[in-house]
């Protein structure tokens, strides 16, 4: 292709009059000025970190609620408020924030927070033991408050808590600075994997984040579709719309936001002046094969084979299948490819995580004298969900397998 055939790429693409003001508002990276239905949960943060200002150590601060309720959000609005509010009072305090999902070991967790007060760590090779002495050297080399959030903090406990553990003791060998932690998490269950001496000195507060219900996500997007579209772009039904179907994913505003995004996005490639309800619906359908797609490429092999199987069985006409029908076919599939065979206890663990993912719904029934089992349906599209799973080069050779299915008891 010559340079010629490329002129006026862009250009005619610029022609087109943009629907947005400013899109950046709707990505979750924004924190906005105010957050709405949120002040007590706001209150109750800043409550605790006031004595920062007085130059006092605030509590430890554990955060629950689902994703999309405004945890992060809410606590770096308070930190930039704390941080502000101390430059007025001429105290030193510094709110840190760090991503468990990014900065997942200890070292590197370390070596940031050396960083940050200006220690030269490299990015690996240290003993972790000198890493934490320099950070505290640095930290301790002035009279200072240092609050560090730690956002997803789940995914760090994950490999061990024996940074949480030093951390939470630090006041202790401490002469100048003082230091406290929030942890901020999706999941509730996190704190059973801590130690106990961990768990009760991170959780010396707790503050929980309920979901949103639609009316609450409808003001959320209002406020922000003010900021990100032009006057009169969206159609009445398009922020009633994202918000029923963000309500449906417990209370999310941020899938209701990224609705509100992508469906302003689709109007655009259309060359559509309004943002409609068509163009939500499609939205919806994206984001949920994009989120699919990521959740089901990054599952463990044998996952994806318990999934293959009920996928399989839907495709045979069973609509809620048992846990003994997904066995069956589950087996079949594991002596194809030469695949270990796990025992029917672990399947049904296997399919219990795929229900705490989104991707099925397993709802226990009773069969009178025959005991009890569990009745699977399928929360994704099956297309697109087939697709990503035969992208696997193990599960490629399955294409086109055809399963027996036997008329068997329900177990």
């Amino acid at each position: 292709m010559n340079n010629k055939s490329l002129d006026g790429l862009f250009k005619k693409l610029l022609e087109g009059e943009s629907i947005f003001k400013n899109k950046e508002v709707l990505r979750p990276s924004y924190t906005p000025d105010s957050l709405l239905h949120r002040d007590e949960q706001i209150n109750n943060l800043a409550t605790i970190l006031v004595s920062a200002l007085r130059g006092h150590t605030p509590s430890n601060i554990l955060i629950y609620g689902k994703t999309g309720t405004g945890k992060t959000a809410s606590t770096r609005h308070v930190g930039i408020e704390l941080e502000r509010m101390s430059e007025n009072l001429n105290v030193s305090c510094s709110v840190l924030y760090i991503n468990c999902e990014v900065i997942d070991t200890q070292y590197r967790l370390l070596a940031n927070l050396a960083r940050h007060f200006g220690e030269d760590i490299p990015m690996t090779g240290w003993p972790t033991d000198q890493v934490f002495t320099k950070f505290k050297e640095a930290v301790n080399s002035k009279e200072q408050v240092v609050i560090i959030v730690l956002d997803e903090i789940d995914k760090l406990v994950k490999k061990g808590d024996d940074v949480l553990y030093n951390l939470s003791r630090i006041n202790i060998e401490l002469t100048r600075a003082k230091v406290s932690m929030i942890g901020v998490s999706n999941d509730l269950k996190f704190t059973e994997f801590l130690d106990p001496r961990v768990k009760s000195s991170l959780g010396e507060e707790e503050i929980i984040f309920p979901p949103y219900d639609a009316e609450q996500i409808s003001d959320i997007l209002r406020e922000r579709a003010e900021i990100a579209y032009k006057g009169d772009v969206l159609d009445s039904m398009v922020i009633p719309l994202c918000s029923a179907f963000a309500a449906q994913e417990h209370g999310d505003a941020r899938r209701a936001l990224d609705l509100l995004r992508v469906a302003g996005e689709l109007a655009e490639r259309e060359n559509k002046p309004k943002v409609e309800e068509d163009h939500v619906r499609s939205a919806q359908e994206r984001i949920e094969i994009d989120r699919v797609v990521e959740v089901v490429r990054t599952l463990p092999t044998q996952s994806k084979l318990v999934l293959y199987s009920i996928i399989l069985l839907r495709k045979n006409g069973y609509h809620n299948v048992t846990t003994g029908e997904v066995y069956n076919v589950y087996r079949q599939l594991c002596h194809n490819i030469d695949m270990d065979i796990l025992t029917q206890r672990r399947v049904t663990d296997l399919m219990s995580e795929l229900d705490m993912l989104g991707i099925l719904n397993a709802v226990v029934v009773s069969k009178g004298r025959y005991g009890r089992t569990k009745e699977i349906s399928l929360s994704v599209p099956i297309d697109s969900t087939l697709d990503v799973l035969l992208d696997d080069y193990r599960l490629k050779p399955l294409s086109g397998f055809k399963p027996v299915i036997t008329s068997q008891m329900r177990l």
